[in-house]
């Protein structure tokens, strides 16, 4: 498509999953890409190296999202590096699952911590770096609208609250042209759910369309909403679930 030439995106979490899906078509689509990833630094100089022979321009910085002073340096990093930010798209998260009784005092922290305080944070830096045009993108999941078993209470209530700060933020940023939506992916065949995996199944039983998705299926709306076809379309949920929510 090639329609993001010329553009600079950061993607949190960006390395690996859903997130290097969204990476390499960012590239792919034109954009300058600034990766920030937690671990697994073999993992992200592999991805790396794969954008470059590609043509894409692409710097990775290494930061713990969940550390607000960490994620900060990292966005100011990627603005000293490129002059410019133009499409935000926040992917790193953590799943804390089990029996309700069983959770660890800390885990409410822990998880709220990456899945809701780091896209926040990272929404808040990115527009004060961002003109208009400007694109925020935060991935989610389709548990924020349909538990289909028990174990994920605090996972479905941190991916309930980005629907709630993606329309703050597109109240927030409207007036100056800056669209935020958020997308909310079913079961997507990553190492975190493999379509091969013991718990596949299960994972598509509630789908109309029995597979697991793509990485690069979820990145291709991601690249829609970041394109200038989007211009007009901001404060919205967009469920990519196989008719997971049907």
């Amino acid at each position: 498509m090639a329609s993001l030439i010329d553009k600079v995106a950061v993607v949190v979490g960006g390395a690996r999953g859903i997130g290097a899906g969204v990476s390499r078509r960012m590239v792919a689509d034109g954009a300058s890409v600034a990766i920030i990833y937690l671990s697994r630094a073999n993992e992200a100089e592999a991805l790396a190296s794969e954008l470059r022979a590609h043509g894409g321009t692409v710097l990775l910085i290494q930061a713990d999202a969940s550390d607000p002073v960490a994620l900060n340096a990292a966005m100011d990093k990627a603005f000293a590096e490129f002059g410019r930010l133009d499409i935000l798209v926040s992917v790193a998260g953590t799943a804390i699952v089990g029996p309700l009784d069983a959770y660890a005092d800390d885990a409410f922290d822990r998880t709220f911590a990456i899945n809701v305080r780091a896209p926040f944070l990272a929404a808040k830096k990115a527009a004060a770096m961002m003109t208009a045009g400007g694109r925020i993108i935060t991935i989610g999941s389709i548990v924020a609208d349909r538990m289909p078993g028990a174990g994920g209470t605090l996972y479905a209530a941190s991916k309930s609250a980005l629907g709630g700060m993606t329309r703050g933020l597109a109240r927030d940023l409207g007036e100056r042209g800056i669209t935020a939506n958020l997308v909310q992916p079913g079961p997507i065949d990553t190492e975190r759910n493999p379509a091969t995996g013991p718990n596949a199944e299960a994972s598509r039983s509630p789908l109309a369309i029995r597979r697991h998705g793509t990485p690069a299926e979820v990145a291709a709306l991601v690249a829609y909403l970041a394109s200038p076809d989007a211009a007009f379309v901001t404060g919205s949920t967009y469920n990519i679930d196989g008719g997971w929510s049907a």
